[in-house]
């Protein structure tokens, strides 16, 4: 069995998006559906066993049918061989398998698979499968959309439209989970699509329950991280949910004006109090914090700003993830040369920071995060 993340590892390889793509796998266009069903997921074994008993069907085969949806690779009721066909068609009658359609299918060179996801009401979200040699790790989205404003984010460029449900989050899991190899198993999940997770607070720890609970997806705490912009109030509430999930915060920049400038949303809140909220999260849960920093060059990448993120996070138990910028055609920012990227590294190392910098990963296909929805809106607009 793979090790769990710890807080000596750098948060998984996110991907990046490039020109060159390798064959995409598409369903028709379309918008949003007159299903009405309930997704199956949405139910609870409870709710499920009391449904069966209405139906006359024996309640044990509540859990029965759980196993089959969250523990197997199958992509409908019909697939599960010892549920009696008469109840499958019944299943199939009352409820959807999934809440959503995979409208688009990408897969990079080294592996790492993108999906475009159509919700019931034709609104359009991503997630993420990531492979390394130890790991194998979904990032997966909790919003459509995002309210944030960070400048260099194809997530936010369209506005937020809605929260997701903790369905649709969870189900983010089980579709990847659904296209793995049978010797590919999940180990860890990031929370870093699109969208703020601690914004959609609810349902990220109602998905977040299941994906950890033994008689759900069973994952460890650990090997879960909950990326956020900084929202302190509700950094103190995911310390006390008892959980030692990682927690990133996003950063990219050391000091409230230029911070201000790349992420709006720290006009009302300040880098201070997110550094007072991490601070306690670390105290209470004994995980160490990262901070992410999107490189920018000319923005945020000078030897000064270096030194002054050195200067603010020494003395705290963190780690500095330092990401070159996405390749996003809507925007005019770039990737610093990497010479500039290594001194800022060598920078924040020589002062006592310990600092990675991210690989790239899915850098032939369109996976910087919500650029595959953004492509999408863009053209059906």
């Amino acid at each position: 069995m793979n090790q769990p993340l710890t807080s000596s590892e750098p948060l998984p390889t996110l991907p990046l998006q490039s020109d060159s793509l390798l064959p995409v796998i598409e369903s028709p266009a379309g918008h949003s559906t007159t299903d009405v069903r309930r997704p199956i997921m949405d139910l609870t074994v409870q709710e499920l066993t009391d449904w069966l008993k209405s139906i006359g069907q024996p309640g044990f085969r509540a859990k029965q049918i759980r196993r089959w949806l969250v523990e197997h690779r199958i992509t409908s009721f019909d697939q599960m061989t010892d549920v009696p066909a008469a109840l499958r068609k019944q299943l199939d009658e009352h409820f959807r398998f999934s809440p959503f359609e995979v409208v688009n299918h990408q897969i990079a060179r080294d592996q790492t698979e993108k999906l475009l996801l159509r919700l019931h009401d034709g609104e359009l979200v991503e997630c993420v499968l990531m492979r390394d040699p130890d790991r194998r790790t979904v990032c997966i989205s909790t919003q459509v959309g995002c309210a944030m404003g960070c400048v260099f984010c194809a997530s936010g460029l369209l506005g937020v439209k809605r929260n997701l449900t903790p369905t649709e989050i969870i189900e983010q899991v089980l579709v990847l989970h659904r296209m793995m190899k049978d010797d590919e198993r999940i180990t860890n999940v990031v929370v870093m699509g699109i969208g703020e997770p601690l914004a959609n607070y609810r349902s990220l720890m109602q998905s977040l329950t299941f994906l950890t609970d033994e008689e759900g997806f069973g994952l460890g705490a650990r090997r879960i991280t909950v990326s956020t912009v900084g929202l302190p109030d509700k950094i103190r509430e995911l310390a006390q949910s008892g959980q030692q999930f990682n927690l990133a915060v996003s950063l990219h920049a050391p000091n409230d004006v230029l911070r201000s400038e790349i992420v709006p949303i720290n006009k009302s809140i300040g880098i201070q109090e997110i550094l007072d909220a991490a601070d306690e999260y670390f105290t209470l849960t004994g995980r160490r914090i990262s901070y992410e920093y999107v490189l920018m060059a000319g923005i945020n990448d000078r030897p000064e700003h270096a030194e002054e993120l050195a200067f603010i996070l020494r003395g705290r138990n963190a780690h500095v993830n330092l990401i070159p910028m996405n390749g996003v055609n809507e925007l005019v920012m770039t990737a610093p040369r990497d010479p500039d990227t290594q001194e800022f590294l060598q920078i924040l190392q020589y002062e006592g920071i310990t600092a990675t910098v991210r690989k790239r990963k899915g850098a032939d296909i369109d996976a910087a995060c919500g650029q595959l929805r953004l492509n999408r809106e863009t053209k059906r607009d």
